[in-house]
């Protein structure tokens, strides 16, 4: 038995949405060839692209997910793997034939942080927090795709409330730094005098702000990482960065 594992968005790698048409072919190859897929929903999932899950945003059915972080907004430590009615039973067959399935770690199902988990839930459904994402999503990604023309600015993308720019030497031909992550590095020091927190990944600037924001918030974010870009080209220019 083989498996096929991807983020539905690849977040922590550059912020890189797949093209159009990927997750259906990739589905179609799996189920043909009796591959069980599993997403990743770390961070797509719980309302980060608009919808539930990162797998309903490009329109494929997972056999397993794993999920983290924004089931608890990381107020607490809790990971939990959802998987297909078929993979239950499976396991709960062969429980009933040869015994337990026997797992876990000390700390499993701890009532704490389940507890706080089924209360973060709680409020995204309270406060439509997952509908907010959606409602956001255009001003946010036109916002980010604005830095497209920006002369240090490669690519700008995203999907729903996570988009990046990625940074690169030279415009015309996105050849990127020799020294790869000296700009992004700057780039967040600068961004954090500027009042705004991302991600360097490298050279990539990855935004990925809180589901609670508003339209004014995109706004101001955005307007702080222009004022971040334009510091940053002198700053590249006073570095000699090639």
């Amino acid at each position: 038995m083989a498996a096929f594992i991807g983020e539905p968005l690849m977040a922590a790698g550059g912020v890189l949405p797949p093209p159009v048409g990927y997750w259906e072919g990739v589905e179609k190859i799996c189920r043909a060839n009796d591959i069980i897929l599993i997403a990743d929903e770390v961070i797509c999932g719980f309302g980060r692209l608009g919808t539930p899950f990162g797998a309903q945003k490009y329109g494929f059915t997972p056999d397993i997910m794993t999920v983290s972080k924004q089931i608890t907004s990381s107020y607490m430590p809790l990971a939990a793997v959802i998987f297909s009615d078929a993979i239950y039973q499976a396991i709960a067959d062969n429980t009933a034939t040869i015994g337990n399935f026997g797992h876990g770690f000390t700390a499993s199902g701890h009532p704490v942080a389940t507890a706080v988990g089924l209360e973060n839930l709680a409020i995204f459904e309270e406060r439509d927090l997952i509908g907010n994402a959606a409602r956001l999503e255009t001003s946010f990604q036109a916002g980010i795709r604005s830095f497209a023309d920006h002369p240090l600015v490669g690519e700008a993308r995203g999907t729903g409330l996570i988009g990046a720019v990625e940074l690169v030497a030279d415009k015309a031909t996105k050849r990127p730094f020799a020294k790869v992550g000296r700009a992004g590095g700057i780039a967040a020091g600068i961004g954090h005098e500027e009042g705004l927190i991302f991600r360097a990944i490298g050279d990539q600037l990855a935004l990925c702000p809180p589901m609670i924001s508003t339209e004014d918030d995109v706004k101001e974010i955005m307007t702080r990482m222009g004022r971040t870009l334009e510091r940053l080209t002198g700053a590249v220019a006073k570095e000699g960065l090639e």
